[in-house]
């Protein structure tokens, strides 16, 4: 029987695909460095930028998720994600696991139109530089033939009350959820798409099962024509039952809050996402798999059920 293994259990797109493996009747495993203990399901403890640990996690599976989320600090990116992108290449190769990779989109920089699988790498920024270059690792086993593997790349992305690092569960559900008003991210007239992530873990389960879509890079079901900040903020407070008030963070007022909280200063230079607009193209996985992405009336209305 197959094994389905979960690297970086615990986060929002993992919490997601678990319940779609466990419905599928898969084998299951899932990888952090402090899993829950969940019945009938392999848990493992492993520090993914240890070589040895990463290769007892992997042992025995048949697909690999890397699906990782670090702390969002460059520095803590700088030294971790070469050596867990290097130590779980090295161990889906020497295991023979096929390796689907949950990828952002920070490698392709600043976009005049829409984002697609063919959109070329021009970061603008050092966590854009990193994530071009542990990408270009992957790429290139996949390319020499060493390992069999996929990208799967998602816009932002929002859905579920454990997504602790979305900018519209922070700032739209969260603040709503406690009678206060929304925030936005320096532009609020700008069309901007975000993933709903029941979609986008569905979706690699998917991509796992199609022998054909290996080897490839896929953009993540999202629904076409997002929209503005605004647009977005007024379905929430109709689905919160709250007053559709926000308040937009301009760049000043985020470089200011930057000096006094940490994220936020993290955050800062990938400010040109949301001060122009963001459009992420779909079409190639929609096509191909059949597949309607939620709507952004329904995607919200669903999120807000979390918050109630």
């Amino acid at each position: 029987m197959s094994l389905h293994t979960i690297l970086g259990a615990g986060g929002a797109i993992a919490n997601e695909l678990l319940p779609v493996l466990m419905e599928s009747k898969e084998n299951i495993r899932i990888v952090a460095r402090h899993p829950k203990q969940i019945i009938g399901i392999d848990s493992v403890a492993a520090d993914l930028s240890d070589a040895r640990q990463t290769m007892d996690a992997v042992k025995g599976s048949s697909i690999v998720y890397l699906l990782v989320g670090l702390e969002y600090d460059y520095k803590v990116w700088e030294e971790k994600w070469p050596l867990i992108m290097n130590n779980t290449i090295e161990a889906c190769k020497a295991t023979g696991a096929k390796l689907i990779f949950f990828d952002n989109v920070y490698m392709y920089g600043k976009v005049i139109g829409k984002m697609t699988e063919e959109t070329p790498f021009n970061p603008c920024s050092k966590k854009g530089v990193l994530r071009a270059a542990i990408v270009n690792q992957l790429l290139h086993e996949i390319q020499v033939g060493s390992l069999t593997g996929l990208i799967a790349r998602s816009a932002d992305f929002y859905g579920t009350a454990t997504t602790k690092t979305s900018v519209p569960n922070m700032l739209v559900f969260d603040n709503f959820s406690k009678g206060k008003k929304a925030q936005w991210l320096a532009d609020a007239q700008l069309p901007h798409s975000y993933t709903y992530i029941p979609d986008a873990s569905k979706a690699l389960y998917l991509l796992a099962k199609d022998e054909t879509a290996f080897n490839q890079t896929w953009h993540l079901p999202t629904h076409s024509n997002p929209l503005t900040g605004a647009q977005f903020i007024a379905l929430a407070a109709e689905a919160m039952h709250q007053p559709n008030k926000f308040t937009v963070l301009s760049k000043f007022m985020i470089r200011l809050a930057g000096l006094f909280i940490k994220p936020i200063k993290e955050s800062y230079e990938m400010i040109y996402q949301s001060d122009s607009i963001y459009l992420f193209d779909s079409t190639k996985f929609e096509n191909h798999f059949r597949f309607t992405p939620t709507s952004y009336q329904e995607g919200i209305k669903e999120t807000a059920k979390y918050y109630l």
